[in-house]
């Protein structure tokens, strides 16, 4: 006997299930490889607002009053794109900063140390905490007890110094520390925080190192050492 019920012709569609088939073929990959991106779509957005604004300021009688606040607001955007360009520049330049502690300039000891006292006595103490820094690199420097390397980072002379002289270590990463936190954590150098410095420096000029070992690792004083 014959099946009745698979010989008769499937219904017809509706309209509102046709456009609801429709629109789940139209979401499939293959339609969609050469869209825009998203980040082009932004930007697109955004070039094709500021042009609507450039219009607006050049054709002031069609617009009214919109004119003035389509320039005003022409104006911030200029002003937060300044800011933010100023701020991604002083962030990089801070980055690169870290690279070496010492300058290009070769200078002594005594003279970084010179160089910090008048710059505390200016009141300018973010710059008196670096040469005291500066001083303490460049009198072990000096004195032999670490070679000459002009890439040395603040937080490396904090762990080879610190490997020199065990019994300085945590106070050399204090001292890294409050260098870090003035020049790429853009707190404000303090008269304590430069003390602190001078303090350190006095420490290690008078502290006679421990033999190294060239063969053991430099050891990381404890709580030291900052995520980059």
């Amino acid at each position: 006997m014959v099946n009745l019920v698979h010989a008769l012709p499937d219904p017809p569609i509706g309209g509102d299930q046709g456009r609801e088939l429709a629109k789940q073929e139209l979401k499939k990959q293959i339609y969609h490889r050469d869209d825009p991106s998203v980040l082009s779509r932004m930007l697109t957005t955004i070039k094709n607002w500021l042009d609507s604004l450039f219009r607006t300021v050049q054709n002031p009688g069609r617009s009214g009053g919109g004119g003035i606040i389509a320039l005003i607001i022409i104006l911030l955007v200029l002003v937060a794109l300044i800011v933010f360009v100023w701020w991604w520049m002083r962030k990089r330049n801070a980055k690169s900063g870290r690279d070496a502690l010492l300058g290009e300039k070769v200078m002594a000891a005594s003279d970084h140390r010179s160089l910090a006292e008048r710059l505390a006595d200016e009141g300018r103490y973010a710059e008196a905490i670096r040469e005291r820094l500066r001083a303490i690199a460049r009198d072990l420097e000096e004195r032999a007890i670490l070679d000459p390397r002009p890439g040395r980072t603040a937080d490396e002379l904090a762990g080879e110094a610190g490997r020199a002289l065990p019994e300085l270590a945590s106070a050399l990463a204090d001292g890294v520390r409050v260098f870090d936190d003035v020049w790429y954590g853009e707190r404000p150098g303090t008269a304590e925080g430069y003390e602190l410095l001078t303090g350190l420096e006095e420490r290690v000029r008078t502290t006679k190192p421990r033999p190294l070992d060239a063969s053991a690792p430099a050891p990381a004083p404890a709580g030291f050492g900052r995520p980059e």
